[in-house]
């Protein structure tokens, strides 16, 4: 094994290695990408014939890569998009970025793991590198996806090399890509570990090897529990200072001109992303079959998703102050869908629980997104697939009785929006700029 193991260094590093990357979403895509500006060949593997469908007609379905970028890659063979899991067998690593969503109970749901290893255990070959890049809780790697990999009767450590490595995507931001975020990355055991090292290393800026598979599954969960905390923590503030005539935003710019010891966080209207709303739920579960409590990520996770009950809460009132109006029978626009600015991904957006909250309360609910032209089709918010974004114009504004801000993308003309509204609730502060002289805008 060891001749093997220089032989697939080699591999990696004059990049004659061909890459599988399996799921094709907004973490699979741009690892492809990075993998193909450094020259490798990658074959891209999805159960979604759609995606793969538009793939090889050069087509893109995330905003931040271009459809020329695409087809360029497809025609050169450099990308080779299939369904077809087979193929399996074509290549020297397989890295897998499928999705770990949440039960309706709150547990986290490995099936999509599960189903990928199950799909290539039959198809494995001996010296592959298997890397797991979906975000979980530590253990998932060595006792649930290992196993299923050895059924195909090859061992990890033996002949096959199993490695986890959290993704660090940051959709929307325009400093920080795949190639120049460093990546943790832990192996079943040395070879592993240095095998992917070597690997990352030809496509990122540097990689942080650690001693374990769960070290670096745990990583990852502490990432995005920092997040969901300090966000709970604004978001409590918010609520409290909004009672006391204080202005959060205004306390955040100030409390940042400390060069040391605190970090900006801001509130906002709820949790959104596939990241941040789910991970401190898959350390709870995790730390339950250890005996352990998680008491203050569950509460920061309470905080955060009652946000918007409380959002809710400052347009009735605000409705019922300004117009003495209750919200049944209101119109209301929702302006944003995206669960942050300036990208296309709706993934756990609060905005689907606000327009679920309003309908529920009798009012009439439309959206405006400039990035996201149609709801797509959700577990959780099936009834609202299909809903197209209305036309972006001074006629449509004064049509509704509040406007709610929920994302702040850049592109949007805020202050033709207070022009035209009759009230405007702002989660976002993206109207801080804007003359409230006719005190139209309510923050939330």
């Amino acid at each position: 094994m060891l001749q093997n193991i220089n032989q697939i260094k080699t591999a990696f590093k004059n990049k004659t290695a061909k890459i599988g990357i399996i799921g094709l979403g907004y973490v699979g895509l741009p690892l492809v990408m990075a993998f193909i500006d450094k020259n490798f060949q990658v074959y891209g593997f999805d159960i979604d014939e759609t995606k793969i469908t538009a793939l090889n007609h050069g087509e893109s379905y995330i905003k931040h890569i271009s459809s020329e970028k695409i087809a360029t890659c497809t025609t050169s063979n450099q990308f080779r998009p299939t369904s077809d899991f087979r193929q399996i067998y074509l290549v020297d690593a397989i890295l897998i970025c499928v999705p770990t969503p949440l039960t309706e109970n709150k547990e986290p749901d490995l099936s999509y793991i599960v189903s990928t290893g199950e799909l290539i255990a039959p198809h494995l070959k001996i010296g592959q590198l298997i890397v797991l890049e979906s975000t979980t809780y530590p253990g998932t790697s060595a006792e649930i996806l290992k196993p299923i990999l050895e059924k195909g009767g090859l061992k990890s450590k033996e002949d096959l090399f199993l490695a986890y490595s959290p993704e660090r995507e940051d959709p929307g931001n325009p400093d920080f890509g795949t190639a120049n975020i460093p990546k943790i990355v832990g192996g079943d055991g040395d070879d592993a570990r240095e095998l992917a090292c070597t690997m990352y290393n030809q496509i990122v800026v540097n990689t942080v090897p650690v001693s374990s598979l769960e070290v670096a599954e745990a990583v990852k969960l502490t990432e995005n529990i920092f997040r969901a905390v300090n966000i709970a923590m604004v978001n409590e503030l918010k609520v409290i200072y909004d009672k006391m005539g204080i202005d959060i935003w205004e306390v955040i710019e100030a409390a940042k001109s400390k060069p040391f010891g605190y970090m900006p966080f801001y509130p906002g209207p709820g949790l959104g992303g596939h990241c941040i709303p789910i991970d401190p739920f898959y350390l709870t579960y995790r730390a339950k079959q250890f005996g352990q409590e998680t008491k203050f990520i569950e509460l920061a996770g309470h905080v955060n998703t009652q946000m918007p009950n409380h959002v809710i809460e400052v347009l009735k009132n605000a409705l019922k102050a300004r117009f003495d109006q209750d919200i049944k029978n209101t119109k209301i626009l929702i302006l944003g869908l995206a669960y942050k600015k300036n990208i296309d991904d709706t993934r756990e957006s609060p905005a689907f629980a606000l327009m679920g909250l309003l309908k529920a309360q009798g009012a009439s609910v439309a959206y405006y997104d400039p990035l996201v032209h149609v709801i797509p089709a959700t577990r959780e918010h099936s009834v609202l697939a299909g809903l197209e974004s209305i036309n972006w114009s001074a006629k449509q504004l004064v049509k509704y009785d509040a406007a709610l801000i929920c994302t702040d993308h850049d592109s949007v003309n805020y202050e033709e929006l207070v022009a035209n509204s009759k009230l405007i609730i702002d989660t976002r502060n993206a109207t801080a700029l804007i003359n409230n002289k006719l005190g139209k805008i309510i923050k939330a």
